[in-house]
């Protein structure tokens, strides 16, 4: 037998718990397209389903305090984007994934990209407040890059012209949506930057869903804007809506009439003064905010990691798939008892004296009828030969010889007198007739 230490031997539970921890802690957050499919939702609140695509699946476990926060209603089918950890499922060793966050695939992946091109730029310090660059506070000329035809171009010359008509306007159009959009609106900002005719710069276009912005969420915009020499304001969509763009820009406004206000002069020098400090610190809080929101989210992971929760789901888990279990072994078990009750009944069905009693029954009813019917021939023929004989007694009968006139004569002692000699004065006789007896005395 090898020479191996103990502390080298593994028990099962040992093993899956290891595997379970170096998965955990060595892939960390992962993201995830797939297939929903299997999906189970228990009593506990959890929910338990399969992602897939056409090669392969992966088993996967999303808690209840989790799954609370998804805003649409899975079903078997639906395309998704997960957020999750890898893990290990001990009691059974199934590789897993626990869900932290899902949604739909399209908006889904590109939220997705937004937070990662967002903490990307964040962390190289394209949001960092010291590199913004001061708004000129009486701009000499100003560029507008935009769609030449979109009503935000419109908006903010119709602010210009009514807050300060005398400043000149340069228009740089673009094309603002679609997939070639983000490369137009870096060359854009590249041209204004080359000519140097403008002191400061719009960026932006009307409203619209997240795919309409998405060329404003572009790596190639943010480093364009972020490396301008000329400063920039970013305008894009309404109030609402926030874009990579935004967190580059020098100054970002919440609505293209919004950046026309800020740029144009007015009556009050220090109000504008005070509306471009405000802006500059709402750029510093959101990039502040960012910053924050990134250190909290990898604190919040290591936390997680060591958090009881974790220990928690995994028993709500094992809890779910023993009762699970345990339901299907009654199903079985009461199924298993019911056809071992059926088989029992039918075999004492086989020997139960009631269907012997229905034999017996049936074959005394039919030696009933069948006496019956031979006492009916029985009576019959003695009733058929009570009358021959009758007739045959007839023929012989006294009766009939008294009906014709004769009689018989008989003593005190019944005894039948047929000559004279068997009498004597006062005998008493007893003569029977056809319809009656006669009583006399022999004088």
């Amino acid at each position: 037998m090898p020479n191996i230490s103990n502390d080298r031997i593994f028990t099962v539970s040992r093993l899956n718990a290891e595997v379970r921890l170096l998965l955990e802690n060595e892939m960390g957050i992962v993201w995830l397209v797939g297939e929903l499919s299997n999906f189970s939702a228990p009593v506990s609140g959890h929910w338990y389903f399969t992602l897939k695509d056409s090669r392969a699946q992966v088993k996967c476990a999303m808690f209840r305090g989790n799954n609370r926060r998804v805003t649409f209603k899975p079903a078997n089918g639906n395309q998704v984007l997960v957020k999750a950890r890898l893990s290990l499922y001990e009691p059974r060793g199934d590789y897993q994934l626990i869900i932290e966050s899902m949604q739909p695939e399209g908006d889904g992946r590109l939220q997705q990209q937004f937070d990662q091109l967002k903490m990307s730029l964040a962390a190289e310090g394209l949001f960092a407040q010291s590199s913004k660059k001061p708004l000129p506070e009486n701009p000499i000329r100003v560029g507008i890059i935009t769609s030449k035809t979109g009503a935000a171009l419109f908006d903010i010359l119709d602010v210009l012209k009514r807050r300060d008509p005398n400043l000149p306007v340069v228009i740089y159009p673009t094309m603002v949506q679609g997939s070639d959009a983000a490369i137009l609106i870096a060359q854009a900002i590249g041209r204004a930057n080359s000519r140097q005719e403008c002191d400061v710069l719009i960026v932006g276009r009307g409203g619209g869903s997240l795919e309409d912005l998405w060329c404003f969420n572009e790596e190639i915009v943010a480093r364009t804007i972020a490396a301008s020499e000329i400063p920039i304001v970013s305008a894009v969509g309404h109030e609402v809506d926030v874009t990579i763009a935004d967190f580059v820009a020098d100054v970002r406004a919440p609505t293209p009439s919004a950046a026309a206000e800020l740029i144009s002069r007015d009556t009050s020098a220090q109000s504008q003064k005070i509306t471009q400090r405000s802006q500059q610190l709402q750029s510093g809080i959101r990039h502040y905010l960012s910053v924050q929101n990134a250190r909290l989210q990898q604190l919040q992971f290591r936390l997680e990691k060591q958090h009881p929760q974790l220990q928690l789901n995994q028993q709500s888990q094992r809890l779910d798939d023993l009762s699970q279990r345990l339901q299907a072994a009654m199903h079985s078990l009461l199924a298993n008892h019911k056809q071992h009750i059926e088989k029992q009944q039918y075999k004492l069905s086989l020997y139960s004296p009631e269907k012997s009693l229905q034999i017996n029954q049936a074959k005394l009813t039919e030696q009933k009828r069948r006496l019956l019917d031979a006492m009916d021939r029985q009576l019959l023929q003695s009733r058929h030969q009570l009358a021959m004989a009758a007739e045959k007694l007839e023929t012989v009968s006294p009766l009939a010889t008294l009906n014709r006139g004769y009689s018989i004569t008989r003593d005190k002692n019944n005894r039948l007198v047929t000559s004279h000699q068997q009498i004597q004065t006062g005998d008493t006789l007893i003569t029977t007739l056809a319809d009656g007896e006669i009583r006399s005395t022999v004088n």
